[in-house]
């Protein structure tokens, strides 16, 4: 394999508008992520990614983009960004932009114009279809419940959003559309970007049949999933963009991309791939139902261990997926990963020893590095996200009652990762003077950077020294690059594997359990890396884990 400058690095997920606020109006800001860089710096983070922070309605909180060139004021000004990229060079970190060009607002100046003009030429920078009768053009329903269609005023003629009617899709087949896309992301590269983080780029590329397919809710819609499997030719825009933009730069390239084939896996993170990387979601679609959140299954460790491990046999020869346990569109994965009543800081501890010891770059999501959890909420009033507030709708409409689902969808929410950062003990977890933007998670006294940041035994000094590990010179090479392999598959809720380098091997085990097990020991005299207990108890040949231990040993 190649060797590019991101592959041994560890980067590090903002979620701006709930990171740090300095000016006291609720909402994270630039100026608060310049003043934390050294705390990243301290934690070993080489890259970060900022969430949206371009001009938005905040619809969809970002995700839908009125004007790509600017920063939204509620953020700052591009002057802070100029400053926050000139701070992180000193500090030899690397910023990341979300690149959202799916879809943009419905206030972004080319929509506005085709409304104007729906035949006219911002008319075909999206897809405009004339209704059937009084109906939309299909029954594709949009990822955030409803039609995927709406209809333009005065017309009979619909537009297409795959997610927020507030966030029209854009028309990727238009070539004059694509170059001013590609004249938008180099601009940004020019400034002095690393690279992206892409959202929801799977959809670009639409069947353009615009037909029904079978319905697969009471709703009479189906799932936009179906439409995907349908559209063909992605990688003619993907490889253009590429080619355009990212290579010419050596940028590095994120993906979100859910619903790719396995054969496509070489096309998009090989050698030539579209992309740098893609995260590994295989995870977070464990128990999923096309019904909804109230039909979701429960993760159990042994799927847990299987996903993951199909996943990193997959793409053992290929490339480099980006490893994560939580992100801001999922709920917290202690909350998430760990049965209730089990999440504590030796659990917490397990998930990241595996996260970090993977092959594939780390994405540390805020908070994650202390182990916040997902929040308690009291009321729908309480909650900002807009999927939250539509599953919501469907676990009601599916008989549950108001108190039920709102416990259904507080386990789920997006707004679980959302909740301000926890700084310290004082107001509002020290994350702004204000009312903050979200409800501050109840815990926050208990899980928080100033209670940890000295107490070698907490969530975050245990991160620090798994990332310590990543970057020391002994290792380095065999946590990169090491061939990834299973051990211990007979066992139920161990989870095991080697680290294979040229010159060492770890093994990594985690007891994925509320009991302890026994083990065969199969090295004599292994050097303890990591360990999440005290020590570690070898009898007899045999390996004996108390509860959710982990262990990194050099064999």
């Amino acid at each position: 394999m190649k060797k590019k400058w991101w592959h041994d690095k560890v980067a590090y997920q903002i979620y701006p508008k709930s990171f740090m606020d300095t000016n006291g109006d609720g909402i994270g800001d630039l100026r608060g992520i310049i003043n934390k860089l050294d705390y990243l710096k301290d934690l070993g983070v080489d890259i970060i990614w900022l969430s949206p922070i371009y001009c938005s309605p905040f619809v969809d909180q970002g995700y839908d983009i009125s004007d790509y060139y600017n920063i939204d004021p509620r953020f700052g000004t591009m002057e802070d960004m100029d400053e926050l990229l000139a701070e992180a060079k000193k500090r030899n970190m690397y910023v990341l932009m979300d690149l959202v060009v799916n879809h943009c607002s419905d206030k972004h100046e080319w929509f506005q114009k085709a409304l104007q003009d729906p035949d006219g030429e911002y008319g075909q920078y999206f897809y405009i279809r004339e209704g059937k009768g009084d109906q939309p053009p299909c029954n594709w329903r949009s990822y955030f419940g409803g039609s995927a269609w709406e209809r333009i005023p005065g017309t009979n003629k619909y537009y297409l959003h795959m997610f927020a009617k507030e966030q029209p899709d854009l028309n990727w087949e238009n070539e004059k559309l694509r170059n001013e896309i590609y004249k938008m992301i180099n601009w940004w590269l020019d400034k002095g970007l690393a690279g992206f983080r892409i959202d929801a780029i799977i959809n670009i590329k639409k069947d353009l049949r615009f037909e029904d397919f079978p319905p697969d809710r009471e709703d009479g819609l189906c799932s936009p999933g179906k439409m995907l499997e349908h559209a063909k030719g992605i990688g003619v825009f993907l490889k253009e963009m590429r080619d355009k933009t990212f290579r010419k730069y050596d940028a590095f390239t994120v993906a979100e991309l859910f619903n790719y084939k396995e054969d496509e896996l070489r096309d998009y993170i090989g050698e030539d791939g579209y992309f740098s990387s893609i995260f590994d979601f295989s995870t977070h679609l464990i128990g999923a139902s096309e019904k909804g959140w109230f039909d979701r299954k429960p993760v159990t460790p042994n799927e847990y261990r299987d996903v993951i491990f199909r996943s990193k046999i997959e793409t053992e020869n290929i490339g480099f997926m980006s490893n994560i346990i939580e992100n801001h569109d999922e709920p917290r994965g202690v909350s998430y990963y760990i049965p209730e009543g089990e999440c504590n800081e030796k659990s917490k501890k397990m998930l990241a020893t595996l996260q970090l010891m993977l092959k594939g770059i780390p994405f540390i999501y805020q908070g994650q590095e202390i182990g916040m959890t997902n929040n308690e909420f009291e009321s729908i009033d309480e909650i900002d996200d807009i999927s939250t507030k539509d599953e919501y709708l469907v676990a009601l409409k599916a008989g549950y009652s108001p108190e039920e689902a709102l416990k259904i969808v507080s386990k789920y929410s997006r707004d679980n990762a959302r909740t301000p950062f926890h700084w310290d003990t004082s107001q509002n977890a020290g994350f702004t003077t204000g009312k903050p933007w979200l409800v501050v998670n109840k815990n926050y006294k208990d899980i928080n950077v100033e209670s940890q940041i000295n107490d070698e035994n907490s969530v975050l000094s245990y991160y620090k020294k798994l990332i310590c590990l990543r970057k020391d010179e002994e290792y380095k090479e065999t946590i990169v690059y090491g061939k990834f392999s299973p051990v211990y598959e007979e066992y139920d809720n161990i989870l095991a594997f080697y680290r294979k380098g040229e010159d060492k091997t770890l093994l990594i085990i985690a007891n994925y359990q509320d009991k302890k097990v026994e083990l065969p020991l199969l090295h004599q005299n292994s050097k303890v890396l990591i360990n999440n207990y005290d020590r570690l108890n070898v009898e007899n040949e045999t390996i004996i884990l108390e509860p959710y231990q982990t262990v990194v040993l050099d064999v």
